[in-house]
């Protein structure tokens, strides 16, 4: 049986967002309240939201979490969130107990890409990886419809390699709050396209007010956002060069840099390994997020794949 009702919860540092899918995948609800700093107020506030969806929805449905962190399989319990009041606790258990029924939890940029290779701007494709360019870079991979999490539970944690090909002047690298220096993150991210901008033109502005002063003209804008095209292309080949997937899909909020898909495209012959075939086109497309800020919660929803039962109301 298909489920008629598929819940998505993002839980998220500043804001809890639910949606409520029909079987089809279209939106029936979607709901935002902002997120409680603190445990037991957090799981309350997911609760309400899945009974506040089901109601609007006419019926019980399954329930997905995509969470900024993870939970290992053997304990249970969460790590590496940045909501830090998530970790150490066993979300996935404790929301099953409160609700009656099974809850499938996920990091929330596997979300992300699962909902974009599910009906999103990856979908067929036999291997997507979704790019998260937001305050942090993440991302998540998706092979034949399922997310691939990896061993160590970090697959597609491509923000926490060193930026490819450095320049002199790239080098060492800004410093990480993960401990090391030069992640492509530090470059990639909103804050260090920001932090580029300020260190080259002694200008501190917006990401968005770079990126308007580029198209008006502003050389030393668009020399920060020549630069930043460049990074991504270097960083998205090393990643091509590994895992070779259909497609790429960018998403957060600096994928809505206008244009951003197509010179990343652009660039990547430059870096993608093609000795002896450097005319050839590469294969990989480079495209925009359909489902937008959607696709995380979306995601959420998509954890419980076509063919698995709904759960008793």
């Amino acid at each position: 049986m298909t489920p008629a009702v598929r819940i998505g919860i993002d839980l998220g540092g500043t804001k809890i967002e639910g949606i409520a899918l029909s079987a089809a995948g279209a939106e029936i609800a979607r709901r935002r309240v902002t997120t409680p700093r603190d445990y037991a107020a957090s799981l309350d506030a997911v609760l309400a939201l899945v009974e506040e969806l089901e109601r609007a929805a006419g019926a019980a449905g399954t329930v997905g979490v995509g969470i900024p962190g993870t939970v290992v399989p053997r304990t249970g319990l969460v790590k590496n969130a940045n909501s830090t009041w998530l970790n150490g606790r066993p979300l996935g258990r404790d929301l099953e107990q409160r609700l009656g029924r099974p809850v499938r939890v996920m990091n929330d940029a596997n979300c992300f890409a699962l909902s974009e290779a599910t009906d999103g701007a990856a979908a067929g494709a036999h291997v997507a990886f979704g790019v998260i360019l937001g305050t942090g870079v993440g991302g998540g991979i998706v092979v034949d419809g399922r997310c691939l999490e990896g061993a160590n539970l970090i697959a597609g944690e491509w923000g926490h390699n060193p930026l490819p090909w450095p320049t002199s002047d790239e080098l060492p690298g800004p410093p990480c709050y993960c401990g090391k220096r030069g992640c492509v993150e530090t470059w990639l991210s909103g804050p260090g396209f920001q932090r580029d901008h300020a260190e080259h033109t002694g200008l501190t502005l917006s990401g968005r007010e770079i990126v308007r002063a580029a198209a008006g003209g502003d050389a030393g804008a668009a020399a920060t956002l020549a630069r930043y095209h460049d990074r991504l292309a270097r960083a998205l080949a090393s990643l091509v060069n590994v895992l070779d997937p259909d497609v790429v899909v960018l998403g957060g909020g600096m994928s809505n840099i206008a244009g951003l898909p197509e010179a990343t495209a652009a660039l990547l012959p430059r870096y993608l390994f093609a000795a002896g075939a450097s005319s050839d086109p590469v294969a990989t497309r480079v495209v925009r997020a359909k489902h937008g800020d959607a696709s995380g919660v979306r995601g959420a929803a998509w954890l419980w794949p076509v063919g698995v039962a709904p759960p008793a109301s």
